[in-house]
């Protein structure tokens, strides 16, 4: 039995081991976006406009319970890290919903669609598994935090505060 729960941790230590990742693929960073205004830009492009800054990136959509329950921490963690940009990327198929989302859930900062959801492109090159999901990219271009989800927020916070104590 002993040797059992041994192998269990084990690969349990290197599955999440595996999962951090400290820059984006070519797929990610080549896969197309949707902006509120209409336009598609490619990922790679989007993170370009907040190089120099620390970024937040929420995966979320206005369906998804556990990202809705999430979102009075999101509304802290922006009081709290104003000078960090926030990225919000939905997997909302309905452009009008998600608008309607923004609005409603009152989200500051940049908004983007992935209209093929959570098993097109873009999801399958950020390993997407469950929503909400954050990811912290520092002022150079380097993810310092990938796979995040809503009960890890305190680490989120913490680790903002880190990167900008940096400087």
């Amino acid at each position: 039995m002993k040797k059992i729960l041994i192998l269990v941790v084990s690969l349990i230590v290197i599955s999440c081991t595996n999962t951090q990742k400290s820059e984006f693929s070519k797929e990610a960073l080549e896969a197309s976006l949707i902006s509120a205004n209409g336009n598609q830009l490619l990922f790679e492009s989007i993170l370009k406009k907040h190089n120099g800054k620390i970024l937040l990136i929420e995966i979320w959509a206005s369906w998804c319970r556990d990202c809705v329950k999430a979102m009075p921490k999101i509304h802290e963690l922006q009081t709290n890290n104003p000078d960090v940009d926030y990225l919000f990327i939905s997997m909302y198929k309905s452009v009008d919903h998600w608008k309607k989302g923004i609005i409603k859930y009152d989200l500051k900062g940049e908004h983007l669609i992935a209209k093929d959801q959570m098993n097109g492109i873009f999801a399958k090159a950020i390993d997407l598994d469950w929503i909400p999901r954050y990811i912290v990219v520092d002022k150079s271009g380097k993810i310092v935090l990938y796979r995040a989800i809503e009960t890890d927020l305190d680490e989120i916070n913490t680790t903002l505060k880190k990167l900008e104590d940096k400087g």
